[in-house]
C-alpha cells in the first residue's frame, strides 16, 4: 500500500524539524515549506494526502492557502496549527473547511493521532481516480467529460466532477448531504439549509442519463445520501 505524503507548512523551524521528524518516523512521506507563499505552491501542485498547515506564516496567511487548495483540491484534508487560546482561528477554520485543528504547544502523540484520525474518515486519495465507466459511457474526471458509446461528448463542471470523484473515493458507503457541503464545497454544514446538492445530483444523472426512479449509477440511500453503484468502475486512462 503506497505511504501517504504530507506536507507541513510552518515558519517555525523547531517545530517544523519536529513534526517533520515525528511524521516519517511514523512512516510518511513529508514535504516542508516555511513560508505561506512556498507552501501554497506546493499545496496546489503536489499530490499530497493531508496538508498540516500554520495560520500565521509569512507570505501568504493559513487561511489564504486553505480558500485556494479548497477551490482547487475540494476533498484534500488540511489540519490547522493554531495558536493557544486563538478560538476565533480555530473557528474561521473549521468553517472555511479545515478538517481539524492542533493547538501549539502539541505532543507527537497528539498530532500524529490527528493526522491518523482525518486520513481514515477521507476518501481515497483525489488524483488518483480519474475516470468512472459506467456502462458503455466513460466519465473523464480529468478533462471533466462524458463519452458517451458513440463517442458524443457532454462536459461536467468543476462541481459535478468533484462530486463523482468523491463519491467514488468513497465507495462501500452512503455519503449525506451535509459530508458533501464540508468536502465538496468546503462549507461548515451546520445550520445550512440548502437543495444546492440535490439539484447538483439531478444534473448529474440528467447528463449520465440515469434514472432517479431506477437509478444504475448514482444511488439514493434513504436516510443515509448518495453513493455510487457498484457497478460503477473507476481507473486512469
Amino acid at each position: 500500500m503506497p505511504r501517504s505524503t504530507v506536507l507541513v507548512v510552518e515558519d517555525d523551524e523547531a517545530i517544523r524539524r519536529g513534526v517533520v521528524d515525528s511524521l516519517r518516523f511514523a512512516g510518511y512521506d513529508v514535504l516542508e515549506s516555511a513560508s505561506g507563499t512556498k507552501g501554497l505552491q506546493l499545496a496546489l501542485e503536489s499530490s499530497l494526502d493531508l496538508v498540516l498547515l500554520d495560520v500565521l506564516l509569512p507570505g501568504v496567511d493559513g487561511f489564504s492557502i486553505l480558500g485556494q487548495i479548497r477551490e482547487a483540491h475540494p476533498t484534500l484534508p488540511v489540519i490547522l496549527v493554531t495558536a493557544r487560546g486563538a478560538e476565533e482561528d480555530r473557528v474561521r477554520g473549521l468553517s472555511n473547511g479545515a478538517d481539524d485543528y492542533v493547538v501549539k504547544p502539541f505532543s507527537a502523540r497528539e498530532l500524529l493521532a490527528r493526522v491518523e484520525a482525518v486520513l481514515r474518515r477521507s476518501p481515497e486519495r483525489p488524483d488518483s481516480i480519474r475516470t468512472l465507466m459506467m456502462d458503455d459511457a466513460q466519465v473523464d474526471l480529468e478533462k471533466r467529460e462524458i463519452i458517451n458509446g458513440s463517442g458524443a461528448r457532454q462536459s461536467l463542471s468543476e462541481r459535478e466532477a468533484a462530486i463523482l470523484r468523491y463519491l467514488a473515493g468513497t465507495r462501500g458507503r452512503a455519503v449525506d448531504r451535509r459530508e458533501l457541503l464540508q468536502r465538496v464545497w468546503g462549507l461548515n454544514p451546520r445550520g445550512i439549509e440548502t437543495r444546492t446538492v440535490d439539484m447538483h445530483i439531478a444534473r448529474l444523472r440528467d447528463k449520465l442519463g440515469d434514472d432517479p426512479a431506477d437509478a444504475r449509477f448514482i444511488l439514493t440511500v434513504r436516510g443515509k445520501g448518495y453513493r455510487l453503484a457498484d457497478a460503477v468502475r473507476t481507473g486512469a486512462p
